[in-house]
């Protein structure tokens, strides 16, 4: 339940379920039995060893590689396939260089609702809608603190600029999940730091709109190796592993990677400041539980988000 200022509680389903989730390529089992259910509104930080299937899980629900196994949902309904309620950021930006940073951001929604002729003949009608997506495409820069180079194009912006660029063109689209592929991963650390504040700003505004009895506008899964990264960013933090205890949940060889590690975040705002000691608890033990585990035991050991919840130990989105 969502309760807003005025007292209601609404009922709120997963915008995001996975059911037994299992994908494999050719004798290599990737991942096995994942279960997982995301609240609107929350931003979900995903770690694991390197070739863990974390990017495999993220092309799973993106719909480019359906799993072998097992269902994915949006909003109750199983995915077939890409849709535009699920927007993806990768770690290297796609942008037109002929564009600038409001035509490379306009252009989506331009591309989805004109045709062809419309484009070529330049008709009133596509006039209309590039004067409507340009106008929206320059709100969402100037939301990501872009204002400045609206009308630079790609190869005179910074690398931190352009992944912001390609960000707004995942947000123009108005995707239910945003989904992020290690985004920061080649950025130097002050850029990094500033686009991490940013994903806290959308929080802020999701926390703003459940306050308001309003649904949050962004859900966002983040797939990042920076364990600091993970937990500052989310209110909740997933470990997939290949290492836990399968020979004694009856399996004769490794069957892939699972959740092995589910745990509520605390909730962070530019406001709070960044304090990274604060961290080193819950960052100690997710290297000991995902990482390096001393001892193999069964997944669902260290998987307590909902015990949590239930507790009232969830902030921001997830406070009671």
């Amino acid at each position: 339940m969502i309760e807003a200022k005025d007292g209601a509680k609404r009922d709120v389903t997963p915008v995001l379920e996975l059911r037994k989730v299992g994908h494999w390529y050719g004798s290599l089992r990737v991942l096995h039995d994942v279960n997982l259910e995301i609240l609107p509104g929350e931003i979900v930080g995903i770690v694991g060893p390197s070739g863990c299937g974390k990017s495999t899980l993220l092309r799973a629900i993106l719909g480019t590689h359906l799993p072998c196994t097992g269902q994915v949902l949006v909003n109750g309904h199983t995915i077939t396939g890409p849709g535009r309620e699920r927007g993806m950021v990768y770690q290297r930006y796609s942008l037109f260089p002929f564009l600038t940073a409001e035509e490379n951001v306009a252009f989506g929604p331009l591309l989805d609702q004109t045709t062809l002729p419309q484009r070529l003949l330049f008709s009133s009608e596509a006039r209309q809608k590039k004067k409507e997506f340009l106008e929206r495409a320059r709100e969402l820069l100037i939301k990501l603190k872009l204002e400045h180079a609206l009308a630079h194009y790609p190869s005179e912006l910074s690398g931190g600029m352009r992944q912001r660029v390609a960000i707004a063109q995942a947000l123009i689209m108005k995707p239910q999940i945003l989904l992020l592929d290690e985004p920061f991963g080649a950025l130097d650390e002050a850029t990094r730091e500033e686009l991490q504040e940013m994903l806290l700003d959308l929080y802020a505004e999701n926390v703003a709109a459940r306050e308001r009895g309003e649904a949050p506008p962004y859900t966002v899964f983040i797939v990042t190796h920076e364990l600091n990264e993970a937990i500052y960013v989310s209110d909740r933090v997933l470990g997939l592993s290949q290492y836990w205890d399968w020979k004694g949940a009856g399996h004769t060889e490794r069957p892939g990677a699972t959740i092995t590690y589910d745990a509520v975040a605390p909730v962070f705002s530019r406001a709070s400041g960044r304090d990274l000691t604060a961290l080193r608890p819950q960052r100690e033990e997710i290297r000991s539980l995902v990482f390096e585990p001393k001892e193999l035991v069964a997944p669902e050991t260290h998987r307590r988000f909902w015990r949590e919840l239930e507790a009232g130990q969830g902030e921001g989105m997830l406070a009671r």
